[in-house]
């Protein structure tokens, strides 16, 4: 691959996020690589999948407009990306690139070849697709939570884990945390902005709390392994939506058992120093014995019983209340 430029700023932190030199991050040409279609389009820019014209490697590649001052965001992430390069179920970091004629900056990422999370589980409830099976979930949260482990272990806190920012691939066989262009260092000491979605956001960021940790993120995967146990409840959660109340009525132990409750229960604990780490979920019982992970794909039959229409519950998670101000005379 031929390297056109270089900047500095990036790449600043070792894999265990303790501050190091700063280096010069080789930059390729966007004119080495051919787009072949896009993949999905925000906000944040554009992502499309290319493929490197001298050796064929096919590639997703990240745009922000330079002109918009997004480069440092986009800087940002290839950071956080390359602190993270070679941990298991996260997408994978293969650079940076420029366009020579537009000096647009672009991010060169793992191309995984699925949807998202959220384009899967929404598709599925359009076909009418019944619930995914708890054997299913457990596979894939097994994959989610050993990614987050990865990063917490190199003290990245991703902030923004969400089933639009979960990419399923190989076949349906695997899943992988994207999108780091909010994730933070805890080697870099608070306070820390309130950041992340609505609906998955931790009650702690959520009550204006500057010194959290990486147990945000364990309460974001409780909220996707609940779409992951039923994507009926994913109309009534956009991204900017609200909790609904009663776990274990939403999950009774016929739909999620104990262990599994367990899991998802100690995930969403309001209280942080209660909740569950990614570390300390994986070594609960209902992750002894993970199979496979074999996501079911758009040529399952669809059953009789999926067409029948059901109530849908939903979940209220009440936050505690805010402390009262003093009175002042």
């Amino acid at each position: 691959m031929q390297q056109t430029a270089a900047v500095a700023a990036v790449g600043d932190h070792t894999a265990a996020g303790v501050p190091r030199k700063r280096q010069r991050i080789p930059i390729a040409s966007a004119q080495d690589y051919e787009e072949v279609c896009c993949l999905g389009a925000g906000s944040f820019g554009v992502v499309t999948k290319a493929r490197h014209r001298a050796t064929g490697e096919t590639v997703a590649i990240k745009r922000h407009r330079s002109t918009d001052g997004r480069n440092g965001e986009l800087l940002r992430e290839a950071r956080f990306l390359d602190a993270c390069g070679g941990l298991p179920f996260l997408v994978g970091y293969h650079g940076l690139a420029r366009d020579r004629a537009t000096t647009e900056l672009c991010l060169l990422m793992e191309y995984v070849g699925g949807p998202t999370l959220r384009d899967y589980l929404r598709d599925r409830r359009r076909r009418h697709r019944p619930p995914l099976p708890e054997s299913t979930v457990r596979a894939a949260m097994w994959q989610l939570l050993t990614g987050a482990r990865g990063m917490h272990e190199s003290r990245v806190v991703h902030r923004d884990i969400k089933p639009a920012n979960i990419l399923v691939g190989d076949d349906h066989r695997i899943v992988k945390i994207c999108d780091l262009g909010l994730a933070i260092y805890t080697s870099e000491p608070p306070p820390y902005a309130q950041a992340g979605t609505l609906t998955y956001m931790a009650p702690e960021v959520l009550l204006g709390k500057n010194d959290y940790d990486a147990r945000v993120d364990a309460w974001s995967l409780g909220c996707a392994e609940q779409l992951w146990a039923i994507y009926e409840v994913l109309d009534d959660m956009p991204d900017d939506g609200h909790r609904h109340d009663g776990l274990r009525e939403l999950f009774p132990e016929e739909t999620l058992s104990k262990d599994g409750f367990e899991v998802l229960s100690g995930l969403l604990a309001l209280d942080a120093e209660n909740r569950l780490t990614a570390e300390a979920a994986l070594k609960l019982p209902w992750f002894d014995n993970v199979g496979a992970l074999a996501l079911p794909k758009e040529e399952e039959v669809v059953t009789a019983s999926a067409m029948v229409p059901k109530k849908k519950k939903r979940l209220l998670i009440t936050l505690p209340p805010l402390p009262k101000k003093p009175k002042v005379f």
